[in-house]
């Protein structure tokens, strides 16, 4: 991209889109299993047998040969009992049967499985229902109906969720490969930031968004966050930024991207040999966006400071190109419709925040909830996320159609 192209203001679909282009491979490693809930898959997983691996039984009850009840055999004498897991009883005869419960394999010599809601038992004989007649092979999973020995279950980008944990057991290996995820530094900037449980003076605020990001990180999966807070000072800035740099995979900063006396994060990120890729989106909020790549090709996010605006960048733009990255299997977001109609005058594209409800059809439908301001961060708790509306209409009417992004 031109130094003219990447510093003039660009739509939203584009921002994504060369934010998708630069982001970095950071390889794969191996983890046991049991830690692998929530991570990317980096391997194909096949089945290492048959599933199931013999016919399996599915009810409580006997096993018997269906061709005894053909021939008029009511009544069968118990030669053994069989659990799941246990050793095979053969079956060798008509007249007998096995106890069997759910889970079991099925007995060498038999066919059929009774329920026992279906007998009555006296001792070690059986006697069938009056008048129930069992359909051959009733009640047995049978070997690989599921799948065949090798079959590939999982691919390379799956997200590693509940049923994927039970699956990955059928792999057969107690470790499997996903992708290594970033070390992120989170930045917040500006001399009128003061940590909790520090004291505040009048002109101060307390910081946010360094937690409200880290938060958002911290529910997709990327825990290896360090939060910092630097000033308003240019050699500060610098300094830290570079040495942040050199410690970390990612820089996420916020503040000092707009264009106050103070705002210095730009031509600093440009001093310690960032490529800018853009600066500015055709969006309300969260205008002054930045995104650059470091000379050792890691991505640099410094989003505004306002919380409302910094949070709806981090969402749609930060966070989808970390996942990305990790090789997931990218999905679009989720459209909703709007509750009520929505106004929006200026030609930018809109991030609105919205509840969530529900129809008794089972639509779901998005509720604004308007800010006071984008620094009304407090607005948004009880929020489930925010629309986007595109550029280039100004009225968007009850039941139209908006991407949603989640926080």
């Amino acid at each position: 991209m031109s130094k003219d192209s990447a510093r003039r203001r660009i739509d939203v679909a584009d921002a994504a889109e060369l934010i998708l282009s630069r982001m970095p491979d950071w390889g794969t490693m191996r983890i046991p299993i049991d830690s692998a809930h929530g991570e990317v898959l980096r391997q194909t997983i096949s089945a290492e047998r048959d599933q199931p691996p013999f016919d399996r039984v599915t009810m409580d009850g006997i096993a018997v040969r269906h061709a005894a009840i053909a021939t008029g055999v009511r009544s069968f004498r118990v030669i053994g009992t069989q659990g799941a897991g246990g050793a095979r009883v053969s079956v060798t005869d008509n007249n007998s049967c096995i106890a069997i419960m759910t889970g079991a394999a099925l007995p060498p010599g038999v066919d059929t499985v009774i329920p026992v809601e279906r007998i009555s038992r006296e001792a070690d004989l059986v006697t069938l229902e009056d008048g129930y007649q069992p359909a051959v092979g009733q009640f047995i999973h049978r070997r690989a109906s599921d799948h065949p020995q090798g079959t590939a279950l999982l691919m390379p980008g799956t997200l590693i969720g509940a049923p994927e944990m039970a699956v990955l057991t059928v792999g057969g290996s107690a470790s499997v490969e996903i992708s290594r995820r970033p070390s992120i530094a989170v930045i917040s900037t500006g001399d009128e930031l003061v940590d909790v449980g520090e004291p505040v003076n009048a002109n101060q605020i307390r910081s946010s968004n360094d937690r409200a990001i880290s938060g958002a990180l911290a529910a997709r999966g990327f825990r290896a966050c360090t939060r910092a807070h630097l000033p308003d000072d240019r050699e500060v800035l610098e300094r830290e930024l570079r040495r942040l740099l050199a410690e970390n995979d990612v820089l996420i900063l916020t503040g000092g991207v707009s264009m106050g006396e103070f705002d210095y994060v730009p031509q600093v990120l440009l001093t310690l040999g960032m490529e800018l890729v853009f600066h500015k989106v055709l969006q309300r909020p969260g205008l002054p966006l930045w995104f650059g790549v470091s000379p050792e090709g890691k991505p640099v996010f410094a989003l505004p400071g306002n919380p409302v605006s910094s949070l709806v960048c981090l969402v749609r733009y930060a966070l989808p190109g970390l996942l990305h990255a990790l090789r997931i299997n990218d999905a679009p977001a989720p459209v909703v419709g709007l509750a009520e109609e929505v106004r929006f005058e200026p030609d930018l594209s809109c991030f609105l925040p919205v509840t969530l409800e529900y129809t008794a059809d089972g639509r779901c439908l998005a509720r604004p909830k308007q800010t006071n301001t984008s620094g009304d961060f407090a607005a948004l708790a009880g929020t489930a996320g925010f629309v986007e509306l595109p550029r280039g209409a100004s009225v968007f009417p009850a039941g139209y159609a908006a991407r949603f992004y989640a926080w």
